[in-house]
C-alpha cells in the first residue's frame, strides 16, 4: 500500500492533498504541468481541469494567481469528493466561490469556455498497466491509469473535443508519457493547434505538450472590378 494512501496526504506544488485509493497520488512531474500553465495563466482567466482527480493540478492553479475561475472535470464521483476537500481545505473563502467541479464523461456535461484547458488524462497502455509497481497497479484507480490499446484514446477525444470550449487563441496543455511526445503533438496540429511545443521535465523525458487553437478564417472573396 502507497505510505501516502496510510497517510492521507501528499505534498504537490508546496501544498498538502488529501489522497486516498479513489485518487491518483500527485507525482513531481505532474509539477512540470503546472509550472507551464502558470506561465500562461493571468488575473482573471477561466481554466478547465480535464480528468482533475485529487484536483492537486487546478487547486495548485488557482492558490498561484488571482482571480481565475476554474472547474475541474471527472467520471469519478469518489474522486470529485476529495477534490472538493482539497479545494475547502486549501482554498481561502474567496477562492473557493471561483472553483467547481462537475461530474462527466469528458465534455458531455461540460458548457461554456476557457482561455486554458489542462489534462492529465490516463495516458498508459493496457497491457503496459499489468507491469507497473505492485503499489499503482493494485492500488491506484485503473481508470486514471488506463489509456486503452495504445494510451492515446484520451488525448484523441480531448483535442477533438476541446476547441468547441476554448476561447480564440484559447491554450490546451497535456502531460504526456516519456514516448509520446511527437503523437500528441500531430494530433493537436491536425486538429487546429498551432505553436505546438513538447517541454521536458528535470530529468529529461518528455513530459508535457501545449499549444494553441486557432479557430481558421476563410479567406474573404477577392472584388472583381
Amino acid at each position: 500500500i502507497p505510505l501516502q494512501q496510510l497517510t492521507g496526504e501528499q505534498d504537490f506544488m508546496g501544498l498538502t492533498f488529501a489522497v486516498n485509493e479513489h485518487v491518483l497520488i500527485p507525482r513531481q512531474d505532474t509539477e512540470i504541468l503546472v509550472e507551464e500553465v502558470l506561465k500562461e495563466l493571468h488575473d482573471g482567466m477561466r481554466v478547465l481541469d480535464m480528468c482533475t482527480g485529487s484536483g492537486c493540478i487546478l487547486l495548485s492553479l488557482l492558490h498561484y494567481s488571482n482571480a481565475c475561475e476554474g472547474l475541474g472535470v471527472d467520471l469519478s464521483a469518489d474522486a470529485l469528493e476529495v477534490a472538493e476537500q482539497n479545494a475547502e481545505t486549501l482554498l481561502d473563502a474567496v477562492n473557493a466561490d471561483r472553483v467547481h467541479f462537475l461530474q462527466s464523461d469528458l465534455f458531455d456535461k461540460v458548457e461554456g469556455k476557457f482561455e486554458i484547458i489542462v489534462s492529465n488524462p490516463p495516458y498508459i497502455a493496457s497491457a503496459e498497466v499489468e507491469k507497473l509497481m505492485p503499489e499503482v497497479r493494485d492500488h491506484e484507480p485503473r481508470m486514471a491509469l488506463d489509456g486503452t490499446e495504445d494510451g492515446l484514446h484520451f488525448y484523441r477525444r480531448i483535442i477533438e473535443e476541446a476547441g468547441k470550449h476554448l476561447v480564440s487563441s484559447g491554450m490546451l496543455f497535456f502531460e504526456i508519457g516519456y514516448d509520446q511526445g511527437q503523437a500528441v503533438s500531430e494530433l493537436m496540429r491536425t486538429e487546429g493547434y498551432r505553436e505546438v511545443q513538447v517541454v521536458q521535465d528535470y530529468a529529461g523525458l518528455d513530459r508535457v505538450v501545449f499549444g494553441t487553437y486557432v479557430t481558421v478564417q476563410p479567406a474573404p472573396f477577392a472584388k472583381s472590378r
